[in-house]
């Protein structure tokens, strides 16, 4: 079977020409399980008092409804704009949402003493350091889409089940680590400034749009796409993702200014009393 046939049976899945697989199944029990877990532990934190916004458990629940419709519902276009419609969901769009809702914050809020403490060894540990420093996470990002787009990966991954599973999983993995590195939401071993995270984000984001461009002219090497199609699919690519980008760009940008505000705040409550004014112990309204 030629590698141009094995991409189109593949990509019928995508496109809603087969009925899902085992793996497709088990990524939509596990959103769906993941986003219960999550509605149940903010509920938790809302009995005893404690405050969660809604909007996060919002964030979260549309998170795990696009992966579970990326794994199992068709996807529009041909096949390779329905594979990358469905790439930009589970790669970007997803994780996105799961990163804002803050889950390991709730995590570490609403467990016990216990299961609490090796949660926090693993968030803090010096390998999860290194996965979410942002220059790190963008290239595992980026680099994993040039290195899946532009070489035979793809046409060898839609030949071997289980390698195309793994690709699946890393896409997803990567996006969730860029998001989470970018964001910088969740607690880290270190919180990294927004310059870093500005510029991990430039980059990561000129290195898709550099690949998108690439694919208006020729498909993954092994693999025959229409013309038409790998337009569909390049401009997904390129305007999806710089929707996603301009997201995690405000995202950043809010904390910049949450953050410049409390240091304001901080300043002119240490600063002392101008000339003529009134003592520090002065109370008004009396």
């Amino acid at each position: 079977m030629t590698a141009e046939l094995t991409v189109f049976q593949a990509a019928a899945h995508v496109h809603g020409g087969a009925q899902p697989g085992g793996a497709a199944l088990l990524a939509a029990g596990g959103a769906l399980s993941c986003g219960a877990a999550y509605l149940l532990a903010s509920a938790r934190l809302r009995r005893r008092g404690d405050r969660w916004p809604l909007l996060r458990d919002l964030s979260f629940g549309a998170g795990a409804v696009a992966l579970v419709g990326a794994a199992l519902a068709s996807m529009p276009g041909a096949p390779f704009t329905a594979h990358m419609v469905q790439h930009l969901v589970t790669g970007m769009a997803a994780p996105l949402l799961l990163v804002l809702a803050r889950p390991v914050t709730l995590a570490l809020r609403s467990l016990p003493p216990g299961p609490r403490r090796p949660l926090l060894a693993v968030v803090r540990s010096r390998p999860a350091g290194l996965l979410v420093l942002p220059p790190v996470a963008a290239l595992l990002d980026a680099g994993g889409l040039w290195l899946l787009y532009r070489t035979p990966l793809f046409a060898i991954a839609h030949e071997r089940p289980w390698l195309a599973t793994l690709v699946h999983v890393h896409v997803f993995a990567a996006g969730l680590l860029f998001s989470a590195a970018v964001c910088g939401l969740d607690p880290l071993r270190r919180r990294h400034g927004p310059a870093l995270r500005g510029a991990a984000l430039v980059a990561a984001g000129g290195a898709h749009a550099v690949l998108a461009r690439t694919l208006y002219a020729t498909g993954p090497p092994g693999t025959r796409f229409a013309a038409a199609d790998l337009a569909g699919a390049a401009e997904w690519m390129y305007y999806g993702g710089d929707l996603v980008e301009i997201a995690l760009a405000v995202a950043v940008a809010a904390q910049w200014y949450a953050a410049a505000g409390r240091r304001l705040a901080r300043e002119a409550r240490r600063a002392p009393p101008g000339p003529g004014g009134p003592p520090a112990s002065a109370s008004y309204g009396q």
